[in-house]
């Protein structure tokens, strides 16, 4: 039986991938006479067609694009089997692509990396901001290592482990009645359709929304029911507006994101009130080892920061 080398399967995964032989062959830094000749190649070695040539188009065969899946496979675990060679040795080394949703990265990792580039002088962490969803496609097609994600979520085939706990907070007018009334009250308004009425919140999408949905003890909304926002930033902005109150976790109020607003915060009473912290990877990933040490990092950050915030606010609003 003759069997398909990696080179003949990366020149079929590139050419469905661009859909054209000349950039195709540039991705594989080869010519594109040399490209065309290992398809071909291929196609005789497995006595079928994979590609349809025609002038303006290439067409994959059902079976072509059925191989090229199993190709993407196989061209993952060669790569897995090098890096697993290359860092068998070494502990957080050579490149390392690390995905994080906006609502953690901006927060979290501007105090973790001076150390990480510290420590460990060998890593090359590379970043990508997106939303949860995206991320979670980019962790299965391999093109990210670890996801920095908040948690609950439902995703069976990543394995995941916790970084902190980040408490809820109500964002609110300064003057608003929520920072007069007391714990029993606000639980009470917490669950009301008065403040889901005055509720903004991210778009869909940031999973950040249906968290703060949940402290809320609501799945869905109507149509037009809540204003909404693409950024914390601009949640903070509506609401120094006065246009109505917010949820902000904990992590994110340690930074400078209230800065000059009249916005105040006031702490939500209960264990329900908050999203959890953590990094995802693949359950099949062969750097285990190197992102639990990452985890182990973001998290000594995570709990250090939220924690030195809670404390300095409730000493604050002890003391006023």
């Amino acid at each position: 039986m003759h069997i398909p080398t990696l080179k003949q399967l990366k020149y079929l995964v590139e050419l469905e991938r661009h859909s054209h032989f000349g950039r195709a062959a540039d991705a594989c830094f080869v010519t594109q006479s040399t490209l065309s000749a290992g398809i071909q190649e291929l196609e005789n070695l497995l006595g079928c067609k994979l590609v349809e040539r025609t002038k303006r188009r290439v067409l994959f065969t059902e079976l072509g694009n059925e191989i090229v899946q199993r190709s993407l496979e196989l061209l993952r675990g060669a790569e897995d089997i090098a890096t697993m060679a290359r860092h068998s040795a070494e502990t957080l080394s050579g490149d390392l692509k690390l995905g994080a949703i906006p609502t953690i990265a901006p927060y979290l990792l501007p105090q973790t990396l001076p150390r990480l580039r510290r420590e460990y002088r060998d890593l090359k962490l590379y970043l990508v901001e997106d939303e949860t969803s995206r991320l979670i496609d980019r962790l299965r097609a391999g093109t990210i290592d670890a996801a920095l994600m908040a948690f609950p979520y439902n995703e069976a085939s990543l394995e995941w482990v916790e970084l902190a706990e980040d408490p809820f907070l109500l964002a609110h007018p300064i003057d608003h009645p929520i920072a007069t009334m007391d714990a029993a009250q606000r639980n009470h308004l917490l669950q009301s359709q008065a403040l889901q009425s005055q509720l903004i919140l991210l778009e869909e999408g940031h999973c950040l929304r249906d968290h703060a949905l949940a402290v809320c003890h609501m799945t869905k909304l109507k149509p037009g029911q809540t204003l909404q926002a693409s950024s914390l930033l601009t949640l903070v902005h509506m609401v120094a507006n006065g246009l109505g109150v917010t949820l902000l976790p904990a992590l994110s109020c340690q930074s400078s994101l209230l800065s000059g607003t009249n916005v105040a915060l006031t702490p939500l009473d209960g264990n329900s009130g908050h999203r959890k912290l953590g990094l995802a990877w693949r359950k099949s990933s062969v750097r285990k080892k190197d992102l639990k040490l990452l985890a182990d990092q973001l998290a000594q950050t995570a709990q250090k920061q939220i924690n030195s915030f809670l404390t300095k606010m409730l000493s604050t609003n002890e003391t006023g």
